[in-house]
């Protein structure tokens, strides 16, 4: 049971919490009071607001429709009176564009398009508003006149600005002084940059809005006759410079590098066809009359110390004092090759130039055929001026001048070289336009090889003629002419060799053809295989001028003047090989030919020997009887002992008066056949003195015993000696 005071406190403790929670409901209730009284003023307030919007929306929006349509209608006005003066402009272009388009574009370039801009519009407008008006005739005729003045402006800038390039500068751009340490890139510059851009702008505008094509043929119209012109001002400089000085590079160039000491001078060209020149003298003269001389003998001087380009520079300073007028002739037609390897080179140059030119004016459609046409009639000519020289060497062959075929070789390697640039500068042109040098170098390489077969046979078939035969038995003209050609080939190995290569000639030397080579296309056969081939020819020359010379000694009478005669032509032939690459050459075939033609030389000096055997059968003791001295002959074997001395006297007399004027002109080979043939008839003699002296065969021993074996020495030593 709970104690009484305990639940008074715990009644008194509920008591007051009702009281609070009383209080707390009443002071809620109060305030729910006084927010409804809030909500209602609220409301009140927000219906009147309401109502006053709803008032004043009523009274604006009529007002603003109105001020937005009065707007509309003054956007309307302006925009009507914008079209008024726009359609009305179109009705003054005419008048308004005439005096500018009357005085034409020069010098305002800017302007005259804008004015031109503006009557296209007016065409437009017309065409598609009132195509019936007359003004829309007006301004197509005033359309019309403008683009024939731009179209005349055009061919004017062109006309007027398009110059041939100087020739100095297209030497520069070839690029012929290679040895420089620093190449400069040499820029031609065919049309000043203020013109190039008017013409650039012009082509634009004819192009995109002139719908006009014609500028076209009067841009490659007039391009093509600067690029000709170019090039024949090369010739004529070329020309000039050729006769005054002999030596051509560009003047700019030696001025430019006058004061730069660290440069090397100007590259003469890759070749040197004044040499050429000289030897086609040598064998045109050879071939047509012999030297000049005494009749049948030979002005060929000796060959001191092997020396054979001092024989070939006398012999070219004979033929040069006796027939100047030739010379001047050939001089000339050096000129004419060299302007002809140059102009190649100048053409693929201008044409790069030109192309890169072209791509700026030309619309990229239409460059490769523009281009096509621009180069024709320059390309035309240098093909027409190739196919010339190969005519002119083709009738040169028939008339058995095979030193024609020497022209050609450096026009021949110089296009080959070229080839791959001039292919690449003609990419993208007609079949036939890039066809035009493969087929120039077709037709030389048939020529040449032509040539070169025709000087072989001629080698082995000209005539055994008596009169032409040198009567001291010196070197052959024939044996000169075949080294002399054949010296020129070692310039040009790779294009001789190609040459032969290019009419398949492997079979006729018996060449093995590597399967990599057994294509028709002349490109694809290996320089390897063209050195063989040309090796293989040029012993083919050797073999068949052996086999004529073989067949020329038997002119002579007698057998050592045959074998001199072989002998000087073999060791001249040997020395001549060895002293230039053509003994290299001639190996990579025959290996042996050094000991071949040494063995032909011995041969020869064997058979030459013969001859002494009459003179020195004198000095044996064959069918004499052995004499003791200071026993007394009979009369016969006195005879017989006097006519052993008499025989050998007249013998030795007879001997060296026909051999004297014989000739050995290599020093070398001279004096050792000489100290042979001393010390051979020097000892024979020597005991043949010794073993008569003592014996008294005669009253008169003067009479027989005639030399000494010093004079006999000194006798043999005046051999082959015309001056002693």
């Amino acid at each position: 049971m709970i104690p009484t005071e305990d639940a008074s406190a715990r009644k008194k403790e509920i008591e007051e919490k009702l009281k609070q929670e009383q209080d707390t409901l009443t002071f809620i209730r109060e305030n729910l009071e006084k927010s409804d009284q809030l909500t209602k003023g609220m409301v009140t307030i927000l219906s009147s607001f309401e109502s006053r919007l709803v008032q004043l929306e009523n009274s604006i929006i009529p007002v603003h429709k109105q001020t937005e349509n009065l707007q509309r209608l003054q956007e309307n006005v302006d925009k009507t009176l914008s079209c008024l003066d726009h359609v009305i402009s179109y009705y003054h272009v005419a008048k308004d564009t005439d005096k500018i388009i009357r005085e034409g574009p020069a010098g305002r370039l800017d302007e005259y398009l804008a004015c031109i801009a503006k009557i296209q519009k007016a065409v437009e407008y017309f065409q598609d508003n009132n195509p019936d008006s007359p003004e829309l005739n007006t301004v197509k005729a005033r359309f019309e006149k403008g683009k024939e003045l731009l179209e005349a402006e055009f061919r004017g800038l062109l006309t007027r600005y398009s110059k041939p390039v100087p020739p100095v500068l297209i030497l520069d751009a070839i690029g012929g002084d290679e040895e420089l340490e620093v190449q400069e890139e040499v820029t031609l510059d065919h049309l000043p940059e203020a013109v190039l851009q008017d013409i650039i702008c012009i082509s634009g505008w004819l192009v995109e809005y002139g719908r006009n094509q014609d500028f076209m043929n009067v841009y490659f119209q007039i391009r093509s006759n600067q690029l000709d012109r170019s090039i024949k001002g090369l010739k004529e400089h070329f020309r000039k410079s050729s006769a005054s000085s002999g030596v051509l590079y560009s003047p700019a160039v030696q001025s430019k590098r006058k004061d730069t000491p660290t440069k090397k001078p100007p590259k003469r060209p890759v070749y040197f066809p004044g040499t050429i020149r000289k030897a086609q003298n040598l064998l045109k003269q050879y071939s047509q009359h012999g030297l000049e001389g005494r009749k049948g003998a030979s002005t060929l001087p000796p060959l001191e110390g092997h020396d054979h380009d001092l024989r070939v520079k006398h012999l070219t300073d004979v033929l040069s004092e006796k027939h100047g007028a030739a010379a001047g002739k050939d001089d000339v037609m050096d000129i004419e090759i060299d302007s002809y390897i140059y102009c190649i080179s100048a053409f693929v140059k201008l044409a790069q130039s030109e192309y890169v030119l072209l791509t700026e004016i030309i619309p990229e459609h239409h460059q490769k055929k523009t281009f096509d046409s621009l180069i024709q009639e320059a390309l035309d000519g240098l093909m027409l001026e190739g196919e010339n020289i190969v005519s002119a060497a083709r009738r040169a062959i028939m008339r058995h001048d095979y030193s024609a075929v020497l022209t050609i070789f450096p026009i021949l390697r110089h296009l080959k070289q070229n080839k791959p640039e001039f292919d690449a500068t003609l990419q993208g042109t007609a079949a036939s336009t890039k066809n035009k040098l493969p087929t120039l170098i077709a037709s030389m390489e048939t020529v040449g090889a032509k040539a070169l077969e025709e000087f072989a046979d001629s080698i082995k078939n000209d005539p055994d003629k008596e009169y032409n035969m040198p009567k001291d038995g010196t070197v052959h003209e024939l044996t000169s002419n075949a080294i002399l050609f054949l010296q020129q080939l070692l310039d040009f190995q790779e294009t001789a060799g190609a040459m032969l290569a290019s009419q398949v000639l492997g079979d006729t030397y018996n060449i093995p053809l590597d399967p990599r080579e057994t294509s028709s296309s002349v490109s694809s056969y290996s320089s390897e295989f063209s050195r063989r081939l040309l090796s293989a020819y040029i012993c083919k020359v050797l073999g068949n001028l052996q086999l004529n010379l073989l067949s020329k000694s038997k002119v002579y009478e007698d057998p050592a003047l045959s074998a001199v005669f072989l002998l000087n032509n073999y060791n001249y032939t040997l020395k001549s090989l060895e002293k230039s690459e053509l003994i290299q050459l001639v190996a990579v075939t025959n290996k042996k030919v050094e000991s071949s033609y040494r063995e032909l030389i011995e041969q020869q000096v064997q058979v030459y020997q013969r001859s002494w055997w009459k003179v020195m059968e004198h000095l044996m003791d064959r069918n004499m009887p052995t004499f003791q001295p200071g026993t007394k002959l009979k009369d016969k074997e006195r005879q017989m002992i006097k006519d052993k001395f008499k025989g050998f006297n007249d013998g030795l007399e007879e001997l060296c008066k026909i051999q004297k004027v014989w000739a050995i002109p290599d020093t070398e080979q001279r004096d050792a056949i000489r100290q042979a043939q001393k010390r051979m008839v020097s000892e024979a003699y020597r005991n043949f003195l010794h073993r008569y002296s003592s014996i008294s065969f005669t009253k008169n021993p003067d009479k027989y015993l005639k030399y000494k074996p010093e004079h006999v020495e000194e006798m043999i030593e005046r051999l082959f000696d015309t001056s002693a």
